[in-house]
């Protein structure tokens, strides 16, 4: 497979309180199986970096997705982000980067798969109503720029900062695509 969704669930998710991957989410799933599942169905290869505080959850990863433990989850998101890129081949065809707290249908993965190849886009990102939501899709092109990002240069704002004026930004009816699950209320929400 060449097209890979990196899945970010090693926080510490200390403002919920409780371990997000493991969550419920949908009939019989946690938040993490969940999105397993959505990218799955898509033809994406799930690669889930985990960190050592939550290493149990690697039992909630679906055949056909593969586990990475960050050991320096607690410097930062941008850590758990090159750990992962250490572990998808060099020749990938599109990487989607979303973390285990911003659910998805697959319906909107697909569309923002859609729209990134008919446009060789470089990177393609969802918006609502103007504001740029998750996952965020890059070529193969921008894998030298995702590798030297850093966590005191923005991490990912970095490159969609720098990068902003050629966003295939892909406009969406639907609020979901800027869900992020924080606290319990958001959850609950």
């Amino acid at each position: 497979m060449t097209n890979f969704a990196l899945i970010l669930a090693a926080g510490k998710s200390t403002r919920m309180g409780i371990c997000k991957a493991s969550l419920p989410w949908g009939a019989g799933l946690t938040l993490l199986t969940y999105q397993l599942e959505q990218w799955l169905s898509i033809g994406f290869t799930p690669v889930v970096v985990l960190g050592l505080h939550n290493i149990d959850r690697q039992k909630d990863c679906l055949v056909g997705s593969l586990t990475v433990i960050n050991p320096h989850s607690h410097a930062g998101k941008t850590t758990s982000i090159l750990t992962g890129l250490e572990h998808i081949p060099y020749n990938f065809k599109i990487l989607a980067i979303s973390a285990v707290d911003q659910p998805r249908e697959a319906k909107i993965y697909q569309q923002l798969l859609q729209a990134h190849q008919e446009n060789s886009a470089l990177i393609t990102a969802p918006i609502y109503q103007n504001k740029m939501g998750h996952p965020i899709l890059f070529a193969h092109q921008m894998r030298s720029h995702l590798a030297n990002i850093r966590e005191e240069t923005l991490g990912l704002r970095h490159i969609i900062q720098e990068f902003h004026s050629v966003i295939n930004k892909v406009a969406f009816d639907d609020p979901a695509v800027l869900l992020d699950i924080n606290t319990r209320e958001e959850y609950r929400g």
